[in-house]
């Protein structure tokens, strides 16, 4: 009993310390999640649903750091942060500016548990912004570039043979004087563009593995074939291994399948197989196993969905979006995905998946993701929840022309091979690292003309590489006939200024309907949106007006909108809740109302 209650006194005392060497930073506005976070225990969900194992330890938590001039090694650290928090942000505890011509270090200590001897070592990262290099206990164990999708690496190598081992991870972040993709982050921030964010943003972890082990899993639905498509990878080509699949609907198993290491396993579903949709987001669980002589080697836990987007002409002949061989109108909040507190990083999980359950509480069925990619957990949360996602890939380098109200007749933008060579590998590693999300319905190579180039090739190279989802070539323009949609902009108000009858025609963005709300605004004195008005039935009245004329064009053609947006973000004032998600500036019954006839327009 005393050694309980020593133990008890003595882990209030480390926490009791960690909560005092840390602080958020700075004097804006945050959530209620802020006064939740806990240096000891931040984002503790593990996070990588889709490929789940039951061993692993959490790195996330109060790490040193030091900011020095590029190519220079600090001589002593500055100070902690709390990590997975960007160094800008004021969970992070530190809220300074890096810049382009200076380098952002960590370090900190683990151990590595007793149970793991024997294995090796993953150590993964969520994401970190941009270019990472990673030593362990000196040893150079790897790099990457790529500021918004997760890398693993093998560490076992360089791990000390017993006590602690040294983390040190470098990054450097051009941010907008980079041809990289970067989304909204720029180094003088200002209206519609946002705070930098440099360094890791997302969890940290490590975790044991055999030497033969699983490294990947794809997974495709085929509802019209019953049937699910599933490629695991693994640290070895041996073919004499045996990949086996187990599918589940809650603990009933109800479909198998095996394969040897490299083939693709098919298995038939059941004739009554569950469906997903926004109305009822059936997921099935699934068991992988990885078999050396029928001996597990290793296992993870993950999950699907049967579920199907296409296009298809009507009886009027206009050409529909389509869920599971349905018209479906596709109506939801651009979602930006930023918060006054963590800036890319959301404080808590609560406060992760509140954006996406208010979105569903509104009566939208989709969010368009815009030029932002978020951590796995909030694709699992779309996909619990039962939201279709438009996913934006974050927009870099420079603007050609725009012509938004024609096809476009101009020059595209000429990048550099590196530009070029950037774009094409980190859009095809968000689009394999988002694969295995069913919400995820619409790839979108770009917004309006930021960064665009080479159109119709990256649009058809989009499409052959994940033929189970539509492509918006780009959202806005400049516009050319490839992709599967037409997608206009215009603001404040819905207008149809252009029409593809050969594709699904879109309104990407509309709205902007601005109201600021006293007390819950990033600055003061300086705020902005498409349109100002100062009372909250004001902005419904408007919202209201917008909405019977969406419903008219919807008859003309549009098979899909998107309203900007979810929440303020810095000085924009356009959400439908404040930037600390305090207030909802609308009736929320009075706003459901309209988006479920909106939703409802092409039903049957």
């Amino acid at each position: 009993m005393k050694k309980s209650i020593l133990i008890a006194v003595l882990t209030a005392s480390i926490a009791t310390s960690a909560f005092a060497q840390w602080k958020p930073a700075g004097d804006k506005i945050k959530t209620k999640w802020a006064e939740q976070v806990n240096p000891e225990n931040v984002l503790p969900e593990y996070p990588r649903p889709v490929m789940e194992r039951g061993e692993w330890k959490n790195l996330n938590g109060l790490w040193n750091y030091a900011i020095t001039e590029k190519g220079a090694a600090p001589s002593a650290y500055e100070g902690q942060i709390l990590v997975p928090f960007a160094i800008e942000s004021s969970l992070s505890g530190v809220g300074k500016k890096v810049g382009p011509d200076k380098e952002l270090w960590y370090q900190r200590t683990f151990t590595v548990p007793a149970s793991w001897k024997g294995k090796k070592v993953m150590l993964n990262f969520g994401a970190v912004d941009w270019k990472a290099d990673i030593w362990v206990n000196d040893i150079k164990v790897g790099q990457h570039t790529g500021g918004f999708t997760p890398f693993s690496l093998d560490i076992t190598a360089a791990l000390a043979t017993k006590g602690d081992n040294k983390l040190v991870v470098k990054v450097w972040d051009p941010t907008d004087r980079g041809p990289q993709p970067r989304g909204k982050q720029v180094n003088r921030p200002e209206g519609i563009w946002y705070t930098a964010v440099t360094g890791i943003w997302q969890t940290v972890w490590m975790e044991p593995v055999a030497e033969r082990h699983i490294t990947n899993v794809r997974t495709t639905s085929d509802i019209d074939r019953k049937k699910l498509t599933v490629d695991v990878t693994t640290s070895t080509s041996c073919p004499s291994e045996v990949v086996e699949v187990k599918v589940f609907d809650g603990k009933q198993l109800v479909a198998t399948g095996k394969g040897l290491n490299g083939q693709t396993i098919d298995i038939q579903m059941p004739a009554d197989a569950k469906l997903w949709s926004p109305a009822s987001p059936t997921l099935y669980s699934m068991q992988i196993a990885l078999l050396s002589n029928g001996k597990v080697t290793d296992k993870v836990d993950s999950y699907t969905a049967m579920r199907k987007y296409s296009t298809r002409r009507d009886k009027d002949g206009i050409v529909r979006l389509q869920l599971n061989n349905e018209d479906v109108f596709q109506f939801g909040p651009l979602d930006q995905g930023w918060w006054p507190d963590g800036l890319y990083t959301a404080p808590t999980d609560e406060a992760l998946v509140y954006d996406i359950q208010k979105t569903k509480d509104f009566g939208f069925n989709m969010i368009r993701k815009h030029v932002k990619v978020e951590p796995a957990r909030w694709y699992t949360h779309c996909d619990k929840l039962g939201i279709i996602v438009w996913q934006d890939m974050p927009n870099g380098d420079r603007e050609p022309e725009w012509q938004m109200y024609n096809y476009f007749t101009g020059n595209e933008l000429n990048r550099s091979e590196e530009s070029e060579q950037i774009y094409r590998k980190e859009w095809k590693e968000i689009m394999d690292y988002l694969y295995n999300y069913p919400c995820i319905g619409v790839w979108v190579p770009f917004n309006e003309r930021w960064g665009q180039f080479k159109t119709e090739d990256i649009a058809t190279w989009t499409k052959k590489y994940d033929p189970s989802r539509l492509v918006n070539p780009a959202s806005g323009g400049n516009h050319y006939t490839c992709g599967d949609m037409l997608d206009l902009h215009n603001y404040p108000g819905p207008e149809m200024y252009l029409y593809d009858a050969q594709r699904a025609n879109v309104l990407g963005e509309y709205g902007g309907i601005g109201m600021v709300v006293k007390g819950h605004i990033w600055e003061p004195d300086r705020n902005w949106g498409y349109v100002q008005f100062n009372s909250s039935d004001e902005v419904l009245k408007e919202y209201a007006k917008f909405a019977k004329q969406l419903k008219q064009l919807i008859k003309n053609g549009f098979s899909a909108a998107v309203y900007t947006q979810t929440t303020d973000v810095e000085i924009e004032v356009n959400g439908l809740m404040t930037y600390d998600r305090k207030v909802i500036k609308v009736d929320e019954q009075k706003l459901k109302k309209i988006n479920d006839s909106i939703c409802r327009s092409l039903d049957k």
